[in-house]
């Protein structure tokens, strides 16, 4: 292929200016180098491509023939390679996100800006609540709680904790009774959540005077899914353990209830990962500002700690995903 290409850009350039001399100053190289790339390309396929005299030089039908076909063949290269500039400049092009099922409520207010303040932007999110690799899966970067993220990855923080918390529906727990300390849960019914990357069921983690207690509450249901855990709740089905940004609304209009709330610890936040090499992208660079401001607007407004900086962290807290 790279002999077929070779001597194309010195043939056109001297089909248009009709002259080797204007065609080597216009290349930037001497006449006799260009004299050479043409007598090669005329060898290589056979053919006269010029007539040259003295005084003119003159494309021969082959060498008008190709000369046709190539000059919209190279302006498509050239327009092809002139559209890799877009990709220094203003952020374009696809935007692919991964991120868990519980993370919607999050992503939404934070991606419906980026929509306008970058409209040549498509951004494209799967919802996945089993790690994926970016690279192998063809993704920009990341959402996951910071635990389950990779060490090798640039993670920059989205939110500085996860608050989870045990709920019932009124009915179970009239039913049931309220459990008052970790030891009750054993008579009662969990719907109980297999994380997908490990395939375990997760025994349910709380702490009690700064020591975490491990609780394997009994239960008929298991699920890999937090918002079918949240509707069975809803249902009487059970206790469950779920982030508290999946029962917001549940909890206000009074489908559900807190138990045991002095014995839950916060989680590890929510995370935004990916390849340190593709950092500097546009359209990565308006994802990891657009995170950042959003995060500092939250903390302003709680009076809490400016964001923290771009860097590698250590993984930390408990794993959920």
């Amino acid at each position: 292929m790279n002999d077929a290409l070779d001597g194309l850009t010195t043939f056109l350039a001297v089909g248009r200016c009709k002259s080797f001399t204007a065609a080597a100053a216009a290349l930037g190289v001497t006449p006799t180098a260009v004299s050479q790339k043409i007598k090669l390309l005329e060898r290589r396929y056979g053919v006269v491509l010029f007539q040259r005299t003295t005084r003119r030089v003159a494309l021969t039908e082959p060498g008008a023939s190709l000369f046709q076909r190539l000059q919209p063949a190279i302006a498509d290269v050239e327009g092809a390679l002139a559209a890799l500039g877009d990709y220094r400049g203003r952020p374009s092009g696809n935007l692919r996100i991964t991120a868990p099922r519980m993370s919607g409520g999050l992503l939404a207010p934070l991606l419906a800006q980026m929509r306008e303040e970058y409209p040549e932007l498509t951004i494209e999110v799967s919802l996945d609540d089993a790690f994926v690799d970016l690279v192998a899966a063809g993704f920009d970067a990341g959402l996951r709680l910071g635990d389950a993220v990779e060490k090798d990855m640039v993670r920059v923080p989205i939110t500085s904790h996860s608050s989870w918390s045990i709920v019932g529906s009124p009915a179970y727990l009239e039913k049931a009774g309220r459990p008052r300390a970790p030891e009750d849960l054993v008579h009662h019914r969990a719907i109980r959540q297999r994380l997908i990357a490990s395939g375990t069921v997760y025994r349910w983690e709380l702490e009690r005077r700064g020591k975490t207690i491990t609780v394997d509450v009994p239960g008929g249901i298991v699920v890999d899914d937090i918002a079918l855990m949240v509707a069975l709740a809803c249902a009487g089905s059970g206790l469950a353990y779920v982030p508290d940004q999946a029962i917001e609304r549940d909890l206000s209009e009074g489908r559900l209830e807190r138990v045991l709330e002095a014995f839950i610890t916060e989680g590890p936040g929510f995370y935004l990962y990916f390849p340190a090499r593709t950092q500097e992208q546009p359209k990565l660079r308006a994802l990891i500002e657009s995170v950042t401001s959003a995060r500092g607007q939250k903390a302003k407004r709680r009076s809490g700690p400016v964001p923290e900086p771009l860097h590698h962290e250590s993984a930390a807290g408990r794993r959920r995903r």
